[in-house]
């Protein structure tokens, strides 16, 4: 007999499935149920990642996200969880508000209806999210799905999404030599340390403003960005000019648990950036150049960024020219409000 609990006042109906048993919220419990439930679907849905049981729980630590209003398990008669679905409301609100649509249905379940049953749960939640702020910002739900997944494409498609970017994810092989680049004059390159948080956060968001789909990044995100058990202090760099302002940054992380899916060993430069100023001058490529001579030092096989093909900054270029190659890409899906 199905125990789905009530719907709290105001939130969408949950799903009917005869499949399904019970609909309900995540809790702190089920973690490792649903990180158990990612690894099922990442050979089928991100094939070069292993999602970590610390992306998840991190979830749980968010302020901004409320489990018991934005988030949904699909669980079967004999309590195995099939599916769930997370919806989450951007904390960056000024300039555009971002509903980001995740999720999916275990490989075994699939091809029944119960993608599409929590699709749509998701996106009623999304709209209720984006129509609770009220800045007059420009608003839309979003999605991303490797372009192996195209099952995962179509259901977005049907829903009224869109691809409106395409990210190319990139391979450096470092068994290579990494060029010597000279660093521009009135500026120094060091390794990440946390006294540079803040300015570092700064000049990301600096560097980022005219980057498509890119928010600011709030106090508490960057908190558990470089606090996160992959951040590599070691492995980052930072550019610090005369005055003491940080100009530009090569911010990278390690998931090991990723490298059996990747067969290689790797580091993942999660973020480059060069504050507007500062363009120009080739401060990324010394930055890039310097992180990968770290990397390679390290003993690590290769490294890895996901790049939007179509940014102003030229950043596919500069990677092309220090040796990266395109393997996959991810497809930025939006649904505008």
């Amino acid at each position: 007999m199905s125990t789905t609990p009530a719907v709290p006042a105001g939130q969408p109906a949950l799903p009917q499935h005869p499949d399904v048993d019970q609909w309900r919220p995540a809790v702190r419990a089920d973690i490792d149920d649903i990180v158990g439930l990612c690894r099922a679907m990442d050979p089928f849905d991100n094939p070069h990642r292993v999602t970590s049981r610390d992306e998840i729980a991190d979830q749980f630590d968010h302020a901004w996200i409320d489990m018991a209003s934005d988030s949904l398990l699909a669980i079967a008669a004999d309590g195995t969880l099939v599916a769930y679905a997370m919806v989450i409301l951007s904390p960056s609100r000024d300039v555009s508000v971002y509903s980001y649509v995740f999720g999916g249905v275990h490989p075994a379940w699939r091809e029944r209806g119960i993608g599409r049953a929590l699709l749509a749960w998701s996106l009623e939640r999304s709209e209720q999210q984006l129509a609770s702020v009220e800045t007059g910002a420009p608003a839309s739900s979003r999605a991303y799905v490797d372009e192996r997944n195209p099952g995962a494409a179509r259901l977005l498609e049907r829903f009224g999404f869109a691809v409106a970017r395409y990210f190319t994810i990139m391979e450096r092989d470092l068994s290579a030599p990494v060029d010597e680049i000279d660093v521009p004059d009135g500026v120094r390159l060091e390794a990440y340390h946390p006294d540079v948080a803040e300015r570092t956060r700064e000049a990301r968001n600096d560097s980022f403003r005219d980057h498509w789909g890119s928010l600011e990044t709030v106090p508490a995100m960057w908190a558990q960005f470089v606090g996160g058990s992959h951040f590599r202090d070691d492995l980052s760099v930072v550019a610090i000019d005369d005055d003491g302002r940080v100009v530009g940054f090569t911010l990278a992380e390690v998931d090991e648990d990723s490298w059996s899916a990747q067969g290689f060993t790797s580091a993942y430069i999660a973020l480059v950036g060069t504050v507007r100023d500062w363009r120009g001058r080739r401060l990324a490529p010394a930055l890039l150049a310097t992180a990968l001579r770290r990397i390679q030092a390290a003993g690590l096989e290769r490294a890895t960024l996901e790049v939007d093909t179509a940014s102003p900054t030229g950043a596919l270029g500069l990677y092309e020219r220090q040796g990266f190659v395109a393997t996959t890409r991810d497809l930025a899906y939006v649904r505008d409000r």
